[in-house]
């Protein structure tokens, strides 16, 4: 069984920097997608970035290229997402998820595992 756990997020000051981490277990993920997703209030769930597991192929939206980045650690099965110069538009809760690939994808319906969520909060 796939259990995904994300760290805890945090209450962060505008330019300021967070990493999150998700810790994955219940299978390999050598053949797998692993996305973090954000979602704001009243908005819709949205793609951050993706690792190929793999290879570490890397993969971001335009939003937060350039001050996010995605990482994976194959001793700890874990992914992490590191970010910097954060904005209050980056306020959100923050997902991790995992895709067994074919190929990247920035859908969210694409992805058959979550995490639980953590809370992302960047005051201006």
């Amino acid at each position: 069984q796939v259990q995904l756990v994300e760290s805890e997020g945090g209450l962060v000051q505008a330019g300021g920097s967070l990493r999150l981490s998700c810790a994955a277990s219940g299978r390999t993920f050598s053949n797998y997608y692993m996305g973090w997703f954000r979602q704001a209030p009243g908005k819709e769930r949205e793609f951050a970035a993706a690792i190929k597991w793999s290879i570490s192929s890397t993969y971001y939206a335009d939003s937060v290229k350039g001050r996010f980045t995605i990482s994976r650690d194959n001793a700890k099965n874990t992914v992490y997402l590191q970010m910097i110069s954060l904005k209050p538009e980056d306020t959100a809760v923050y997902y991790c998820a995992a895709r067994y690939g074919l190929g990247y994808s920035a859908r969210p319906q694409e992805y058959s595992y979550w995490g639980q969520g953590t809370q992302v909060t960047v005051s201006s």
